[in-house]
């Protein structure tokens, strides 16, 4: 588990090494700071506040321990998938240069919060069934 937590901090080191040496490029900065100031504001305000209600609602319901972890990263990957979604899904309007992004981003943002609904039932109903029969033994 050590080792896994280095490499993932490792990893997460090198991609802001990648982001900050994208910065360098970017003749607006104003715009960059602006974006990364409102991803704070949504997760501290939206997001973090969010989990944390429905991990009170889950603990108050009495739902079992193993079914509560996954609902919650489901949550924090959900938002965060949809925080940095939001410029291109709010986007107003026809685009100029349609080959900019061409893709279905409504349709792959959904594919994307299905997937993570799908996993996170996956590990929780495997989670209750083995502490399930862990009781029955």
């Amino acid at each position: 588990m050590k080792l896994t937590r280095a490499l993932a901090g490792l990893a997460g080191l090198a991609l802001m090494g990648v982001g900050a040496t994208l910065l360098l490029d970017v003749r607006e900065v104003t715009g960059v700071l602006l974006w990364l100031g409102g991803a704070v504001v949504l997760h501290d305000g939206l997001l973090a506040p969010l989990v944390l209600l429905v991990g009170v609602v889950l603990v108050r319901g009495r739902v079992r321990g193993g079914v509560r972890g996954p609902v919650r990263g489901a949550l924090m990957v959900a938002g965060a998938l949809t925080i940095v979604a939001l410029p291109v899904l709010l986007r107003p309007g026809p685009r100029a240069n349609s080959s900019v992004l061409p893709l279905d981003y409504w349709g792959n943002w959904l594919l994307a919060m299905v997937t993570v609904a799908t996993v996170t039932t996956l590990v929780g109903a495997g989670r209750w069934f083995r502490r399930g029969r862990r009781g029955a033994s």
